[in-house]
């Protein structure tokens, strides 16, 4: 069993890789920010617009998964000064940071949602997650990415 100094040593080791991938985040230039979250956004668009909504099983759940890891990371790979060349993304990200981030968040939510529906079998669930994350990707172009 677990005495108290491996839970420590744990909580220890588990607390440095959190730091690191602060680190990690913190060390990218503005460059690789912009590459990393537009690959993310090209794989959300594959899966959004790629039949998403006709998966079902296993296809349904790599879909969905696929949503909430792409979301979870991308707030990160908006620090600010990274609408550079290249970058569509407005200045109104980091002038309405919370509003942008609420609607990542919603995206996240909608994505975990179809993710659990996708995993209980209930296909309705899974389509209603998916219309949400949906919502939430043409509105925050609407208001936070520049068109070509």
């Amino acid at each position: 069993m677990f005495n108290r100094t491996t839970t420590a040593l744990a909580f220890v080791a588990l607390a440095a890789v959190g730091t690191l991938g602060v680190i990690a985040q913190d060390a990218l230039s503005p460059e690789e920010a912009v590459a990393m979250r537009q690959d993310l956004m090209k794989s959300n668009g594959a899966v959004l617009q790629g039949g998403a909504m006709d998966k079902t099983g296993d296809e349904a759940i790599a879909a969905a998964q696929t949503l909430v890891d792409n979301f979870t990371q991308l707030p990160d790979l908006f620090p600010e000064g990274s609408a550079i060349e290249g970058s569509r993304a407005l200045p109104a990200i980091w002038e309405n940071w919370e509003d942008f981030t609420a609607l990542m968040d919603t995206a996240k939510g909608g994505a975990e949602a179809a993710l659990a529906g996708a995993q209980a079998g209930d296909v309705d669930a899974y389509k209603a997650g998916l219309q949400t994350v949906m919502g939430q990707c043409g509105a925050c172009h609407e208001q936070f990415r520049a068109s070509s």
